[in-house]
């Protein structure tokens, strides 16, 4: 495991140095997957919006690495624990909008989510017995809907 880590890394550093960004690169693994820690002063253009383009640098990278090993191998790129914060960050908007649909009544939906972003708000409100959230369309990318339990005898609830 520690060979796919050093590959990880050096796979990234030389992509980061073709497109030009200087970067301190790091790897390590956590649970049996690859963390590579990417720090620098450009990290915008490495996220990208809503963390688009770390997330294809993260799935390019994944690809290359698992041709190069036979088990599959889970790799995971943050850029200055960005990953961390937007964790926090939906976390907080889960609670907040799981409560507005408790008090409001009506459902409320966030999106468009990756499955990780969607994950986070599920597992957010997986125990506010009075709220339940799915997910809505089709692909990768989905909506997701916090929506309130109807109580026993409430017959005010639309659904």
């Amino acid at each position: 495991m520690v060979e796919s880590v050093e590959t990880a890394r050096e796979l990234t550093i030389e992509i980061l140095r073709r497109m030009g960004v200087e970067t301190e690169v790091d790897g390590h693994l956590e649970e049996g997957t690859v963390v590579i820690e990417i720090r620098g002063d450009r990290e915008g253009i490495l996220i990208g919006k809503h963390g688009r383009t770390l997330d294809s640098l993260q799935v390019l990278i994944s690809r290359m690495v698992n041709k190069r090993f036979e088990s599959p191998i889970k790799v995971v790129l943050d850029v200055d624990s960005y990953r961390k914060k937007r964790e926090d960050a939906l976390t907080k908007m889960a609670l907040r909008m799981g409560e507005k649909a408790k008090r409001t009544g009506q459902g409320q939906t966030i999106g468009p989510l990756n499955a990780w972003e969607r994950r986070v708000i599920h597992m957010a409100l997986k125990e506010d017995s009075s709220v339940t959230t799915e997910s809505l369309g089709e692909g990768r990318i989905k909506r997701l809907s916090i929506l309130p339990k109807k109580r026993a005898g409430d017959r005010s609830a639309p659904w």
